[in-house]
């Protein structure tokens, strides 16, 4: 083992003792403007850089106290893409909270909450076991309900936190509970141990991890029905929504990618995934259109893309479904930091003037040709890097129903030539960038994840359901000008508006809607 691995610990380490600086100032004597924080997450950004070097030189390797083995980091592929990537973010979202939180009366306080945050994402995406995951998970919502709290006096700030402690708790038991299991199925809570002994078979307790595993997994990451306390996060400051929706929200992932070798090894667990990511997608995605605010917008956005990645897993796309993280995560961490102007960058675009409605014909043309050159791309691709995957081909349809809608627009019989060629162009476009990035991800992570598995009768069931499901709301989202001026619609609106009204049941059953005065 090289001694650069040593430096592991030493990036969660950084950020702990720059947290510990800012604990241990006064509140009267704010570190205004001070680069400690930015400098702790740049530290750490260089030390996972210099992880990246080891794993690039020796391979995968992990470190362990030698007294107690269960104390393990892993450095691998996966560990090594989570680690870099939330190092990254968080440097980008604590230089922007320099500025942002400047002059606030606790700007030590938020500051030493989110390096200590950060610091126990990156020990769980280092994590080599249960015992040092399960840790790392409990303080993340410690760390988060404080800072949901920031502003303690907002009632809406106090329902969130509450629903919040609630949803990340039961996770948090269904890990304990998971790890149990794992360890009286095996004798062991080390990861690669674990995967290594569940591909020869899953005995009743290992069963029973796994799907408390599946139960951990969808309540951190906000699917359907429990979803909406990340749709009220708002109310604590813009760079928590940013930390949470670019990293924290990725965790439930990477316990499934993780673990993937044992989740693949249980038919029922990935049916169970495929069925809630695909429906939380679906669902998310559909609300997220009627959402007027933009963060708001954007945590629905959240939801669908946690949904859609839930989906990969259960397919067994897990390069797929890592490269899907990596992709959300610098997307929505640049979405919520650029939230505040949005607004005025959109009010400075031209109007284009009248928009060109597809009829029923236009959206049957549009659709049949995206999937003709889908098909065209997609055989280009077999022939070079060899068959596709039932699955990944699946995955990729549903992709190009999203891209069949804008080439709607361009086949409206008012559409101009240009619209056309440009949608013609963004479609095929969509079709070659979703396999070669499938050809990227199969390179980078691939030989250390299991390959999709052969779709038996329930998976081709599910995987056909999916296709119909999601291209039924293509075609009605491409139709929808059609119909929007229906008195029908105008109640439908306010029904998914407000999430089917889902989020205030369980403001209900928790009394969240009782205002509660402190003062």
């Amino acid at each position: 083992m090289s001694h650069l691995l040593l430096l592991l610990p030493l990036a969660p380490l950084a950020l702990i003792s720059a947290a510990g600086v800012y604990a241990l100032r006064r509140a009267s004597r704010p570190i205004r403007r001070s680069r400690l924080s930015e400098g702790a997450a740049l530290v750490a950004v260089g030390i996972m850089i210099a992880g990246l070097w080891h794993l690039l030189a020796f391979g995968p390797a992990s470190l362990s106290v030698p007294e107690a083995g269960w104390l393990a980091l892993r450095l691998d592929p996966v560990s090594v893409t989570m680690a870099l990537l939330v190092s990254f973010v968080g440097w980008v979202v604590l230089r922007y909270s320099r500025t942002y939180l400047d002059g606030e009366p606790r700007e030590n306080t938020f500051h030493a909450l989110m390096l200590t945050a950060l610091a126990a994402v990156l020990t769980l995406v280092l994590s080599g076991s249960f015992a040092v995951l399960i840790p790392a998970f409990m303080m993340i919502g410690l760390c988060l309900r404080s800072l949901l709290l920031f502003y303690p006096r907002r009632t809406e700030a106090r329902r969130a936190a509450a629903k919040f402690t609630l949803v990340w708790g039961v996770g948090d038991v269904a890990l304990i509970g998971a790890a149990g299991l794992f360890w009286w199925a095996f004798g062991t809570l080390d990861f690669a141990t674990l995967v290594a002994m569940a591909q020869t078979g899953l005995p009743a307790p290992a069963q029973g991890g796994v799907a408390l595993l599946i139960l951990a997994a969808a309540l951190k990451t906000a699917t359907f029905p429990l979803h909406g306390w990340l749709t009220e996060v708002m109310e604590a400051p813009t760079p928590v929504s940013a930390l949470l929706h670019a990293g924290i929200i990725n965790s439930g992932g990477f316990i499934l990618i993780r673990m993937a070798e044992a989740v693949q090894a249980s038919p029922g667990a990935m049916a169970a995934l495929v069925m809630l990511g695909g429906l939380t997608a679906l669902f998310g995605s559909v609300v997220m259109l009627t959402q007027s605010a933009i963060k708001t917008a954007l945590a629905w956005s959240t939801i669908s893309q946690m949904g859609f990645m839930l989906l990969q897993c259960g397919l067994g796309l897990w390069p797929l479904a890592l490269l899907h993280i990596v992709a959300h995560s610098l997307y929505k961490a640049h979405a919520f930091l650029a939230s505040g102007t949005a607004v005025q960058t959109v009010m400075r675009v031209r109007r284009p003037g009248p928009v060109a409605v597809p009829g029923i014909s236009a959206v049957g043309r549009s659709f049949a040709l995206a999937l003709l050159l889908y098909a065209g791309v997609a055989a280009g691709f077999s022939l070079v890097g060899g068959p596709k995957s039932a699955q990944a081909l699946a995955l990729g349809a549903i992709l190009i129903f999203g891209v069949a809608y804008l080439v709607a627009q361009g086949l409206a019989d008012a559409a101009p030539g240009a619209l056309t060629r440009r949608t013609m162009t963004a479609s095929l476009a969509a079709a070659v960038a979703y396999f070669g990035f499938q050809v990227l991800a199969g390179s980078l992570w691939g030989p250390y994840l299991p390959a999709a598995p052969a779709p038996g009768p329930l998976e081709w069931a599910l995987t056909l359901l999916a296709l119909a499901s999601f291209g039924l709301v293509a075609v009605a989202q491409a139709l929808f000008p059609l119909w929007a001026h229906h008195p029908a619609t105008a109640g439908l609106r306010v029904h998914l508006a407000n999430g089917l009204y889902l989020n205030a049941l369980l403001d209900r059953l928790i009394g969240g809607l009782r205002t509660i005065d402190n003062n």
